[in-house]
């Protein structure tokens, strides 16, 4: 059977990562996302990076199972065009700076003139209102003004740092997949469309509300200065490479003190409670890294394995991908590209037993369905030839 999402048509306007990347996780389960980029140049990530047989990695991991068209949205005509597709369309996704495609003509009142029951998906920096509103975004920006960068340094009083990847875009990409599920699910039930909008800063403080703003959910007993839980990652030193050790119980940690042969550990009144190993973390996860350095990883993994404490080794991205356990999941699928070769990718991480998701195709080249997309829409064989002819849409 075709994907869950199998027989929705979606109209991404969308570029670089916020939107590419959850436009094509629906297309991984089903749904027929028509990628519209600028003529000649493309999206930005098509220039990213690496690249094979001309087409960059960035491009390839977030486009896949999409069709491509190219239509020039400075002009009228090609405006209308993409009024024409989105008459066919259940959901158009653009992520514009506010204001942008209103002036361009593709705001959602004029959208929904012509496409009364599309979804309309605005994704955003910092939403629609506010002093940074119009700014220009990028993932750093928002990791700065989200918080995040805060607790990743570890305290209030200390640095802050980024987490070397970009988190913003990803959870505004897959929160937005969300929402458009959800949004085409309340259409099914009462045959409405809506607007559906999403700001990166938005998505961010949400996902961090869930375990990193403690202090700040209580109103009126906010916290004024984060303590750091920390300074010392859960990252420890071995005697031949890394590994992470995690002890949250107590039978776990009673556990890990006797398999390291520290028994002692467990007299000491500083850790004799979970809170207690909590307000003196730091001690004790420097008592942790003077156990584990005595020995080899594997040999660390098979004691605690062995007496039931979380542990894994630190893995490089090379070794990532040859890991028994990723091998296992069959997260990483292999497919020919028919111009960038043969490309190792994640699949899509939700499995459906019923409806699994489908390798349809890798990622379009620039302007590769120009004419079958227009002619399923309807356009004729002499009106797509007059639009390239004036460089409206490409091929």
């Amino acid at each position: 059977m075709p994907g869950p999402l199998h027989g929705f048509r979606i109209l991404d306007l969308s570029a670089v990562i916020s939107g590419p990347y959850g436009t094509m996780i629906l297309a991984d389960q089903g749904a027929d996302v028509i990628k519209v980029e600028p003529p000649g140049q493309g999206d930005f990530t098509r220039s990213a990076g690496n690249k094979s047989g001309g087409l960059s990695a960035s491009f390839l991991n977030n486009n896949r199972n999409k069709r491509s068209i190219t239509v020039d949205l400075k002009t009228a005509k090609g405006v209308e065009v993409v009024k024409r597709l989105a008459k066919t369309c259940d959901v158009l996704v653009q992520n514009f700076r506010p204001g942008v495609v209103d002036r361009l003509g593709l705001g959602e009142e004029a959208v929904r003139a012509v496409a009364p029951s599309i979804v309309y998906v605005s994704i955003s920096g910092f939403g629609e209102r506010g002093p940074f509103a119009q700014k220009p975004v990028y993932d750093p920006i928002v990791q700065a003004l989200s918080g995040l960068a805060s607790v990743q340094g570890g305290s209030d009083t200390e640095r802050p740092r980024l987490i070397r990847t970009i988190v913003p875009d990803k959870v505004t990409a897959i929160t937005a997949s969300q929402a458009i599920t959800a949004a085409l699910l309340a259409r099914e039930r009462t045959g409405e469309g809506q607007h559906v909008r999403l700001s990166m800063l938005d998505a961010v403080i949400a996902f961090l509300w869930s375990s990193d703003m403690g202090g700040q959910t209580y109103v009126g007993r906010t916290v004024s200065q984060q303590r750091a839980a920390s300074f010392i990652d859960l990252i420890y030193e071995t005697r031949d490479g890394y590994m992470s050790v995690s002890v949250m119980t107590d039978a776990q940690w009673a556990a890990f003190a006797r398999a390291v042969h520290h028994p002692e550990w467990l007299d000491d009144p500083r850790f004799a409670t979970t809170e207690l190993r909590d307000l003196n973390i730091n001690e004790r996860l420097a008592l942790i890294q003077s156990a584990l350095i005595e020995a080899t990883t594997d040999e660390w993994m098979i004691r605690l394995e062995e007496a039931g404490v979380p542990c894994a080794p630190v893995l490089t991205r090379n070794q990532v991908i040859e890991h028994p356990q990723i091998l296992a999941s069959e997260i990483l699928i292999e497919s020919e590209h028919p111009v960038a070769g043969r490309l190792r990718q994640a699949r899509n991480a939700a499995r459906f037993d019923r409806t699994p998701p489908e390798h349809r195709r890798g990622a379009p080249l620039l302007a590769e369905h120009t004419d079958e997309v227009l002619a399923e829409a309807g356009f004729p064989a002499e009106e797509i030839a007059g639009l390239r002819a004036e460089a409206i849409v490409g091929q």
